[in-house]
């Protein structure tokens, strides 16, 4: 019997923190609330100058005596005048809250309080404008953790993507290839269901024609015949997935990512042509270009690093998934002058092919050798190096050759589960922490 008292006591005291949770600054319910309460009122006033004539001009009979009994005549008025107000308050409270779950049921999932969702959703709508630059699953699985933290996400991909079904896709149909917005729109995906499972699902039949390909590129690709706009096809693929954000491609034009690398043991090089190629060639990369040379960026790009709070290149790629973003001359320039706080995050691994035996300086030096000086404010990089990863892989570490030029921030971004790779948590939990300092915590 005492612990059913404890649970009842429990279950009041959750009920009443929940009650007024509502009224907390910046859930913008305070007003709507205030406005039904004054509406309210007028109606019961008139109805109470209505009821007061009619009980004025009742005869004395049992119609008086019965409203005399529901009005509570025989207790003090300011008695009276408390119950009512608490009776009407009451059931405004009950009817609200009673609506407010039928209307969202249908909207929201069964774990999670409604007040509990929309505070959420109000701190990541203030939350700060964050860019993204980079490609290939580093970037979409960083974004996975950095959406717990802002809505306002835009995520700028490479369209320099040439192998699997993008390459296909690309070749076949002259669209810009899909694969990696696919997966940054899947990332910053709020359905958590069937509609983002079906649209990372890829098919593996046997038929040579859809073999390989994902049915989320196929969907761009239809859209984008559809609306005449790869753009387009992107914005509405946001609007299916209930995407906070935007994902824009770094540049509208087909452009296609060109590599000289030193052969091993040579002292020549060979000219390959093709992102997805160039991993897959052994030496060291010594340099990499687009074609055509210095493509525009996309617009909507420019205007989204120019008013940005926060900047996060990488991680990704090095060669072929970062530094084809920062090709392009009109992006780097407007990171250049951005007034926003701009990180690098480092790889942690190395990737054959690309960046065999390179440290966090040497990542670092590609950089400025390709695009510019002094990018970025601050370079976040791994310092846990547990778990076993490939024998042709090894950890990317600090060597202490920019000492002085560059500031770091060590700290465990490896994932327990997949050594060698970002923890989508760990990273967002760094890059907010980094920037929380710089302009103080998030308030709702």
């Amino acid at each position: 019997m005492q612990m059913d008292k404890d649970q009842i006591v429990e279950f009041l005291k959750e009920t009443l923190h929940n009650l007024l949770r509502w009224f907390k600054p910046g859930l913008h319910v305070k007003r709507w609330l205030g406005l039904i309460l004054l509406g309210t009122t007028f109606l019961g006033v008139g109805g109470a100058y209505w009821l007061l004539d009619f009980y004025r001009t009742t005869p004395n009979n049992w119609v008086a005596a019965l409203l005399r009994i529901l009005s509570l005549a025989f207790l003090p008025r300011i008695i009276r005048v408390l119950i009512f107000l608490a009776i009407g308050l009451g059931l405004v409270i009950a009817g609200i809250y009673g609506l407010n779950r039928s209307l969202l049921r249908p909207y929201t999932s069964t774990s999670g309080s409604v007040v509990g969702k929309l505070e959420s959703f109000r701190l990541k709508e203030r939350g700060p404008r964050i860019v993204v630059i980079g490609g290939g699953h580093g970037l979409s699985n960083m974004l996975s953790g950095l959406k717990k933290y802002s809505s306002n996400i835009t995520a700028v991909v490479t369209v320099a993507d040439d192998g699997g079904s993008s390459g296909k896709l690309r070749e076949s149909l002259g669209i810009l290839p899909p694969g990696d917005i696919r997966n940054c729109l899947a990332a910053l995906s709020d359905d958590e269901g069937l509609v983002r499972e079906l649209f990372q699902y890829r098919f593996a039949a046997d038929d040579e024609s859809l073999k390989g390909h994902s049915f989320g590129n196929l969907f761009l690709s239809a859209l984008t015949q559809i609306t005449g706009s790869f753009e387009k096809a992107v914005d509405e693929s946001a609007r299916v997935l209930s995407v906070n954000g935007q994902v824009l491609p770094a540049s509208l034009t087909d452009i296609q990512l060109i590599a000289d690398k030193e052969l091993p043991g040579w002292r020549r090089e060979i000219r390959i042509r093709g992102e997805s190629i160039i991993p897959k060639m052994s030496g060291n990369v010594k340099r990499v270009w687009l074609e055509p040379n210095n493509p525009p960026a996309h617009p909507k790009v420019i205007q989204a690093i120019l008013t940005a709070d926060l900047i996060v290149i990488g991680p990704g790629s090095l060669y072929t998934s970062i530094l084809p973003n920062l090709l392009i001359q009109d992006i780097t320039a407007a990171i250049k002058v951005s007034n926003a706080l701009k990180l690098y995050v480092c790889n942690l691994v190395t990737q054959a092919g690309e960046t065999d035996n390179y440290a966090v300086e040497d990542h670092i030096k590609a950089i400025e050798d390709h695009s510019s000086k002094r990018l970025f404010n601050l370079t976040i990089c791994n310092n846990n190096y547990t778990g076993e990863i490939p024998q042709n892989l090894t950890w990317v570490k600090r060597n202490g050759q920019l000492d002085g030029r560059y500031d770091f921030y060590e700290t465990n971004l490896n994932h327990p589960n997949f050594p060698g790779q970002h923890d989508p948590d760990k990273t967002a939990k760094a890059i907010m922490d980094l920037y929380q300092e710089r302009t103080g915590p998030l308030i709702l």
